[in-house]
């Protein structure tokens, strides 16, 4: 590792610290004895999103992150459940291989907001599953009780 301020290349690790999914450590030069932090983590693999019509287009994060943001909007969930929830969707994805049908996401997406919140469940699901009327509505929160 080279140091950003002398670019020595010799350095010590003071801390490390795990943190979803990332490495974090706090390095000092041992010509200039100067601390820096440095975080490591996976490169991530391009997936590609096979959409309903056979088009295929790069997975995009955003779009998870608006999805669910979207479905919890004025519901009791944290930022740190989303996060957690769009982490455990591209951990799932990313285990699927290079290319991944829309509806796989959109499963993924649902089912983690089930264990979350199960009203920002209905409406992720309504669009998701395009709902045509309150019978599905229906339909989808009787399931949601038997379980």
């Amino acid at each position: 590792m080279r140091c950003p301020y002398c670019h020595f290349t010799e350095t010590k690790v003071i801390d490390k610290r795990d943190s979803e999914g990332i490495t974090k450590r706090r390095r000092e030069c041992l010509k200039c004895r100067k601390r820096f932090n440095t975080h490591e983590g996976l490169e991530e693999v391009n997936i590609r999103v096979i959409k309903k019509d056979g088009r295929r287009e790069d997975f995009d994060r955003e779009k998870t992150r608006k999805g669910i943001v979207r479905a919890c909007e004025k519901r009791p969930v944290s930022t740190e459940q989303i996060e957690k929830m769009i982490a455990n969707v591209e951990e799932k994805i990313q285990k699927r291989g290079k290319e991944v049908p829309t509806n796989l996401i959109g499963d993924f997406i649902s089912h983690e907001l089930k264990k979350v919140d199960k009203v920002a469940y209905i409406r992720f699901a309504s669009v998701y599953r395009e709902f045509a009327d309150l019978s599905d509505f229906k339909h989808e929160i009787r399931e949601l009780v038997k379980k």
